[in-house]
């Protein structure tokens, strides 16, 4: 049987990247930002065939209390 090569190796470089990430961490989220990416992800995650539009979640977002 031959030998098998491990899957993971080490993980790559990226100093660029990290830097970005460093300086993405201090930046805070508005409440109306979180509520677009809802928004987004809703919409993402609706059936092609279906009628839902942006709007649509939307509104409907409008009457769906978020509790944390």
């Amino acid at each position: 049987m031959a030998e098998r090569k491990p899957v993971l190796g080490p993980a790559p470089v990226h100093p660029e990247l990290d830097q970005l990430l460093e300086q993405t961490r201090t930046i805070a989220v508005s409440e109306a930002d979180l509520q677009e990416q809802r928004i987004s992800f809703a919409y993402g995650n609706a059936p092609q065939a279906s009628k839902i539009t942006k709007e649509s979640i939307r509104d409907a977002s409008k009457s769906i209390l978020m509790t944390r």
